[in-house]
């Protein structure tokens, strides 16, 4: 029932590109004074999180309980036990994931859950247009990156995002550490690579699972996901953000060509 950003294109009979390409909102974001002093990032999709509630509290759970468990995503987890709750949350089940399930459940559960979404995470007519990033480097690659994003629709962002956040926490448990006792914290071992291998073939997929193919990926395409979802991870605070120059520059346009969008925004700020 929240609002969402693809609502605001039905304000207009003009419907607004580049708010729904940008998928931008409020426009007190860039308004200083009300971060009270802490420098919040702009969100692709300030109006609303749009989160599958089956990925956020695999991921919680996981950032809770499972960030020292060695092996993560790659030790095998009990079948019955990942059916029972995937087929909790298929039937709209409020499934409470606590220290009583076990972390390589979860962790098969958030793989499943990405490998068989019926449109994968990164749309698959962006597929190829993701891939041909891995050529780039420096600035131009990760400029590429973000302009790509941003033609997610908000759902995929937002959930593209809390994923990444959450790989990112767990690549920085990857190695061993000591508590101020001097006891070994064990690290997961699973670095940005591994968790790319890991990841990567389940966000982006150039065929549908069961697709005749869909498993068969040549070397290169194979090595060019591991390199863009490691970008991702690394980078992913920066890829998404949207520039408060970038944001004004939108809204001045949209000033000239859907004012209503604007008048809309207004009133809701």
């Amino acid at each position: 029932g929240a609002m969402s950003v693809d609502s605001i294109t039905d304000l207009s009979d003009n419907t607004s590109k580049l708010l729904e390409a940008l998928q931008l909102s409020h426009p007190h974001e860039l308004d200083p004074c009300r971060s009270r002093g802490k420098k919040k990032p702009l969100s692709l999709n300030p109006i609303t999180w749009q989160v599958p509630r089956i990925v956020d509290r695999c991921c919680t759970h996981l950032e809770t309980h499972g960030l020292q468990t060695v092996g993560i995503f790659r030790v095998g987890s009990s079948k019955k036990r990942v059916q029972q709750l995937r087929e909790e949350f298929d039937r709209g089940l409020d499934v409470l994931l606590d220290e009583h399930q076990s972390v390589h459940d979860v962790a098969a559960l958030l793989k499943e859950f990405l490998r068989d979404m019926p449109d994968s995470l990164i749309p698959r007519e962006l597929y190829g247009a993701f891939l041909s990033t891995a050529t780039m480097e420096g600035p131009a690659q990760l400029d590429t990156l973000q302009l790509l994003l941003f033609l997610l629709p908000p759902c995929h962002s937002d959930t593209l995002l809390r994923l990444l956040r959450f790989l990112a926490e767990v690549a920085r448990h990857a190695e061993s550490s000591w508590d101020p006792d001097g006891h070994e914290i064990p690290g997961n071992k699973m670095t940005v690579s591994n968790l790319a291998t890991v990841f990567g073939p389940n966000i982006l997929q150039k065929e549908k699972p069961g697709e005749k193919d869909a498993s068969a990926l040549n070397f290169e395409d194979s090595a060019a996901i591991i390199l863009v979802l490691q970008r991702l991870i690394e980078h992913h605070h920066s890829l998404f953000t949207v520039s408060p120059e970038m944001q004004c520059d939108v809204l001045r346009r949209l000033f000239q060509t859907d004012p209503d969008v604007i008048e809309y925004l207004l009133r809701r700020k």
